[in-house]
């Protein structure tokens, strides 16, 4: 007998779904049943993947959203809901870095990492959130309430890292406000939970791999490999699913034992 996880009449909302784990992620819940809203500024990027998607039997939506602009923010889920339905759950995973050391980072650069990682994630989820809650405050006996947050932490986040401090604090930003969500929503049956993923081979970072910086990099690893967006599938899956319910304020690193 197979095991099935099956989130079909579920509602998924994917900040940063233009590239990379985004992409993956939309792709993976869609796969799984769900009804994906794919969101991120670069509009064109993610109506190729809602083809693609669509092309594949599911069901995607796309929406741009500026995750730094709190009206953008506020538009978007707004537009969402109009078009999907509620919001179920919400793959927060919007996020950027800068590579230098600490003495060099000016104001601008720390602003635009924690501008992005930090406060657009915050008031995403607090925008998503404030539905759930309403929700689940209003709802008529038996009806579905609650949902699913999952934020998209790093390892970075739990280990600190020479020339990424700046995102490093960042991400460990995102770790507290799982666990604060965690907190405060949990009782409402809102599920936040953080997944922080290693060194992952994304087409943004694919050709840093084959260079003599990043070969050193791969050595450095426990089992001398990067990740593919496709290892965080089974987690993804399963936070986003009914049977979490038991998992609230988890920190899941997924390093291949890199924070080990």
């Amino acid at each position: 007998m197979a095991y099935n996880i099956d989130l079909s009449g579920r509602v998924a909302f994917i900040t940063g779904a233009s590239s990379g784990l985004g992409a993956q992620f939309a792709k993976t819940l869609a796969s799984a049943g769900a009804a994906v809203v794919l969101a991120s500024r670069r509009l064109d990027k993610l109506k190729d993947l809602r083809a693609e998607i669509e092309g594949q039997g599911g069901d995607a939506h796309a929406i741009e959203l500026d995750v730094t602009d709190i009206d953008s923010i506020k538009s978007a889920v707004a537009h969402a809901e109009t078009e999907v339905g509620s919001i179920d759950i919400l793959v927060n995973n919007s996020g950027v870095s800068t590579t230098q050391r600490l003495q060099d980072v000016s104001p601008d650069d720390y602003d635009y990492v924690f501008d992005t990682n930090v406060k657009g994630a915050f008031f995403v989820a607090q925008e998503v959130g404030k539905r759930m809650l309403a929700r689940s405050k209003g709802a008529a006996p038996g009806t579905f309430t609650g949902g699913r947050i999952v934020n998209i932490a790093s390892m970075a986040g739990l280990r600190v890292l020479p020339q990424i401090g700046v995102y490093c604090m960042s991400k460990a930003a995102v770790v507290q406000m799982t666990r604060a969500m965690a907190l405060e929503w949990g009782r409402f049956g809102i599920n936040v939970n953080a997944i922080c993923p290693g060194y992952i081979d994304t087409e943004i970072n694919h050709q840093h791999w084959h260079t003599e910086q990043g070969k050193k990099l791969v050595q450095m690893l426990p089992r001398k490999r990067v990740g593919q967006a496709k290892d965080l599938d089974a987690v993804l899956v399963m936070l986003c699913s009914d049977q979490s319910h038991f998992i609230n304020g988890a920190v899941i690193s997924a390093d291949d034992g890199f924070g080990v």
